[in-house]
């Protein structure tokens, strides 16, 4: 079953504070932990892999933190998810380009597997942050 994890949820939850802070804003993590209940700890381990994704910059001195590097327009929310939790395919034969199940040539199934992945992509890539915003 695919689900969203902690981690998955809370770098949305922590990319959208940021956002609303304002364009440009630099958001300490202890600010983001205060308003989301999210321990600082938890956040350092997101904001890893949403800064080498290019998602976040950090800024560092006493006014230090954390700042979006685009708009929230250009955030769309699968590219987040994926970056957070890999792939979003609804079952393992399809978290890659080419399937490697030795059944796929002969699976009843595949088909409908197929079409709920395509729903998820187009559901979660239809949104981005600037959406939560508004």
């Amino acid at each position: 079953m695919m689900k969203i994890s902690t981690k998955g949820r809370y770098a949305l939850r922590m990319l959208l504070d940021i956002a609303r802070q304002g364009e440009g804003a630099v958001v300490s993590l202890k600010e983001i932990s205060a308003r989301q209940d999210i321990s600082v700890k938890y956040q350092e381990q997101i904001v890893a892999k949403l800064s080498k994704a290019g998602y976040l910059q950090s800024v560092r001195g006493v006014q230090g933190g954390y700042r979006l590097t685009k708009s929230p327009a250009e955030y769309a929310i699968g590219d987040i998810l994926r970056t957070i939790e890999g792939s979003l395919a609804p079952i393992a034969c399809l978290e890659d380009e080419a399937n490697p199940c030795h059944r796929c040539q002969n699976c009843d199934t595949l088909w409908f597997w197929q079409g709920l992945d395509k729903v998820i992509s187009a559901y979660v890539d239809q949104f981005t942050l600037a959406d939560f915003l508004n």
